[in-house]
């Protein structure tokens, strides 16, 4: 009799102990978002209570150490979720991977995309310095590419938070992306393999207000040379008001010519081979006329 009483209490504090953990689950993770293990394990939920959770429907596993709550099925809203977005949402704001969002994606996210016909699969670009290796192994509904920090001797310089493009509780929780500036420097140094010279050359026509002085101090910080001389061969092409203000001999532009696209011409000033419509109009007509 006593043991089936103490069998009883100790079932009675494990349940108590399995309902608060839950509730902190449930508390912190929305419908339809992600944890990991080392998320979990430092939360006190030990893996007895995750095999729980998954009988009882609270979580469901979608990888290897990875685990989602499943999303709360409201007619009309379900099938408006970019799986890539609460993935790194979670990411950022529940796992606390010092991940953001950059290049071309934050871009067209800011408004500098709409008029690039890039489909519904466009790639998502994700920087961070130590992304989890589990990440490979999630589906997601879009292809996703991450990327390290070093294209910048600091890490977080030209970062900003950018509202989720959902309406509802809780997509509006801002994303970690990287600002104009900074995107395009990034966008610019996945050329020619990742992007190509069209879009880019597109979207820094709407490039319009960007920061000259947040532009001098990214390009500063820039290691890349390669991206140093193509953002001011863009930067003459267009030759928004900003260009003025940013003075391209304060910069390492390294020295010799650089190759880059097949079958281009070499720029006179900033010695990279680039495609034939971003040449500088005068040095096409010497050429012609020559």
């Amino acid at each position: 009799m006593l043991r089936v009483l103490y069998r009883n209490v100790k079932m009675s504090n494990m349940d108590r102990q399995s309902g608060s953990y839950l509730k902190k689950l449930l508390e912190a993770v929305p419908h339809g978002f992600f944890v990991d293990s080392k998320w979990l394990k430092q939360q006190g939920i030990s893996r007895q209570l995750v095999s729980q959770y998954i009988k009882q429907g609270w979580l469901k596993r979608v990888a290897h150490g990875v685990y989602r709550r499943p999303e709360q099925q409201v007619e009309g809203t379900a099938a408006d979720f970019q799986d890539w977005e609460a993935l790194v949402l979670s990411m950022q704001l529940i796992m606390n991977y010092d991940v953001h969002v950059g290049g071309t994606t934050s871009l067209r996210r800011q408004g500098h995309g709409h008029y690039v016909s890039m489909g519904n699969q466009a790639t998502v670009f994700l920087y961070g310095q130590k992304i989890p290796n589990w990440l490979k192994s999630i589906p997601v509904n879009t292809p996703l590419e991450t990327r390290n920090c070093k294209l910048f001797t600091d890490p977080e310089i030209g970062l900003k938070d950018h509202q989720s493009s959902h309406d509802s509780p809780p997509w509006r929780w801002s994303l970690n992306v990287s600002s104009p500036e900074r995107a395009i420097l990034e966008a610019m140094n996945e050329l020619p393999d990742k992007e190509s010279f069209h879009i880019i050359d597109m979207m820094f026509q709407g490039l319009v207000n960007l920061r000259p002085r947040l532009m001098t101090e990214l390009l500063l910080a820039c290691t890349s040379i390669k991206v140093k001389r193509l953002f001011f061969v863009f930067a003459d092409h267009h030759n928004h008001a900003w260009r003025k203000h940013v003075d391209d001999t304060i910069f390492n532009l390294g020295s010799g010519d650089r190759s880059l696209a097949a079958g281009g011409k070499l720029h006179p000033k900033y010695r990279i081979m680039i495609p034939k419509d971003l040449m500088p109009k005068r040095t096409e007509s010497a050429n012609e006329t020559t």
